[in-house]
């Protein structure tokens, strides 16, 4: 028989990335902590935290954090047909930890689920990640769903098409003055600076390969923050791809442009989700797929 209160120890540690945090959480030291995760690795006979900063679980320790969340899940399900049973038995509200890109939730995804949240007193722990790594969180045990560019269902997992964001190239009207004033070509596109969201933004490399039939590499502005991405490209720091949702009002007031109009870049998003039928889990998928179906194209 598994021991949970081990298992909560080792789920708390590779949520939070440490020992440290973990222990706030459980109202424990972090001594405490560090030998349950030992007794635990005892147990199964095998490591299960990499060690680091942060702490990352291995294989057999997401497979492990995955059953505890599933378990912690089930068990807030009987919250409704077993009211009476005592409240430490049974978590009241259900903590849904999901990755999603900073887009989405900037633009659509908030207002998607906001109401089945509160209707339901249901948590969210969000996980920011860009729409084509959040997949590999859910691969590894850290989430129990993901909205991701991946269609094909990750193993064990079920994959339901949400809709299309469509993202622009935008500056503003001195900015493209300044640097497109001949056309948006290859060598202007080489010598503009851009606004590029992290690493794995991909946007706008994939947006000059569409223009220009090259890989090119202009200088970038980094900034991971989606309003600070924003807000770069309203002050002319650089041009970037932005949501049309989010710059809708920027384009029609005159203060950001559509560098070039028709050529823009649509990425299809899914949600993955378990496939083990945990009630709370499949109907907020399916009130994030009815929603999403009204909030994106």
């Amino acid at each position: 028989m598994l021991d949970y209160a081990l298992l909560d120890a080792l789920t708390a540690v590779v949520r939070h990335g440490s020992f440290e945090k973990a222990a706030r959480e459980l109202n424990v030291t972090p001594s405490a902590v560090s030998q349950r995760v030992k007794l635990l690795e005892e147990r199964v006979g095998s490591v299960l935290v990499k060690r680091g900063t942060p702490c990352v679980a291995t294989t057999s320790g997401a497979l492990l954090c995955r059953h505890t969340e599933r378990v912690q899940l089930l068990e807030a399900e009987l919250a409704g047909p077993l009211p009476a049973l005592p409240g430490a038995l049974l978590q009241a509200w259900p903590t849904l930890r999901v990755a999603v890109n900073d887009d989405s939730v900037g633009t659509w995804f908030i207002d998607a689920i906001a109401g089945f949240c509160t209707e339901r007193e249901m948590l969210l722990d969000l996980v920011i990640d860009d729409q084509d790594h959040t997949a590999q969180l859910i691969r590894d045990g850290s989430v129990q769903g993901a909205v991701t560019t991946q269609a094909e269902p990750i193993q064990g997992c079920r994959s339901t098409r949400l809709g299309r964001m469509r993202y622009l190239a935008v500056c503003t009207p001195a900015f493209h003055a300044r640097h497109f004033a001949h056309g948006v070509t290859r060598e202007s596109l080489r010598r503009a600076p851009c606004v590029d969201f992290n690493p794995k933004d991909e946007l706008q490399k994939r947006y000059m390969r569409k223009v220009t039939r090259a890989d090119l590499d202009p200088p970038k502005h980094w900034i991971p923050h989606v309003a600070g991405f924003l807000r770069a490209c309203i002050t002319g720091l650089g041009w970037g791809m932005c949501p049309e949702r989010m710059v809708a009002p920027h384009l029609a007031s005159g203060e950001l442009l559509d560098m070039l109009p028709g050529k823009h870049l649509d990425v299809d998003l899914y949600w993955q989700s378990w496939r083990l039928s945990i009630g709370w889990l499949d109907e907020f998928g399916l009130a994030l797929r009815k929603q999403a179906a009204q909030l994106l194209d």
